[in-house]
């Protein structure tokens, strides 16, 4: 198996640099969406003279660093966002990459719950060691060393995300019960109707709802089943994704849990799925 064959010649097994540049295409396309998602719903007028926003940036940061905050948000959204395209169309990868993870990180000083900021730090970190992320939008096929380590490191990141996942759901006598599930869909039910922007944080499908979102016992347990899936499902697709035979299974299982994840909450999980899911290329050498 080439992953373990790249371990144990120091990292010089040559693999296919096009698993990367791929990656790097889908990266940049996934933050395209997430930068422009953020200039809506609020999101353009955060800061303003007034907001609670800009209160509680003075009251962490103090007024004058708070008011440059303030300064540079606008600019920040926009030039992140070209910086964003830039990497997807792959024109000056490796300095558009940067300004995008700087572009990034500035989200951790708003942010209450930053994982998608993180997550991406980690992946975009995976690029960045990489020594060939191509250029516009082709992609290169020859087999070399130059995307080897960093290939392997965003193995090893899937990896760990998916199994820490399953080990805290297992963890969690709420989640492995179903009752989580359950409840946060029947809650859902009850409140859909009176929630700001819903179309766009919300998706749950409306039999999902009506046949699953009563907090029935039958309910109940039809949840405890898709939280087994669930856990199963983390526990058994990296190693499914880096055998070859199968890796295609694997795909259809990753990316059919993940939409039913994003269901949940598209616009706040359209990056963890979306980066997730674009890792599965780097399984394969």
């Amino acid at each position: 198996m080439w992953f373990f064959d790249a371990f144990a010649s120091g990292f010089q097994h040559p693999t296919d640099p096009g698993r990367l540049q791929w990656f790097r295409i889908l990266f940049g396309t996934v933050l395209s969406a997430r930068f422009a998602l953020s200039l809506g719903q609020g999101g353009w007028d955060r800061f303003a003279a007034g907001s609670l926003s800009l209160h509680l940036a003075e009251q962490r940061f103090g007024a004058t660093r708070a008011r440059l905050l303030a300064s540079v948000y606008r600019p920040a959204l926009v030039i992140r966002t070209i910086a964003a395209l830039a990497l997807a169309a792959g024109l000056v990868p490796r300095l558009s990459l940067l300004v995008v993870l700087a572009g990034a990180a500035m989200e951790l000083l708003y942010l209450k719950s930053p994982n998608a900021v993180r997550y991406t730090f980690l992946t975009g970190a995976c690029l960045l060691v990489s020594g060939d992320l191509g250029h516009g939008l082709s992609v290169e096929h020859d087999p070399s060393t130059a995307n080897t380590w960093a290939q392997c490191l965003l193995v090893l990141i899937t990896t760990d995300i998916y199994w820490n996942s399953a080990w805290q759901k297992l963890r969690s006598p709420q989640f492995r019960t179903g009752l989580y599930l359950a409840q946060w869909v029947h809650t859902y039910s009850q409140v859909k109707d009176r929630l700001p922007y819903r179309r766009f944080q919300y998706a749950v499908p409306g039999l999902v709802r009506r046949h699953m979102g009563n907090l029935t016992d039958r309910d109940v347990r039809l949840w405890r089943a898709a939280a087994a899936a669930v856990i199963a499902a983390e526990i058994a697709l990296p190693p499914a994704l880096l055998i070859e035979q199968t890796m295609p299974y694997a795909v259809v299982a990753g990316i059919a849990m993940h939409a039913a994840f994003t269901c949940l909450k598209p616009r706040q999980l359209i990056t963890f799925s979306g980066l997730t899911v674009g890792t599965y290329g780097t399984f394969a050498a």
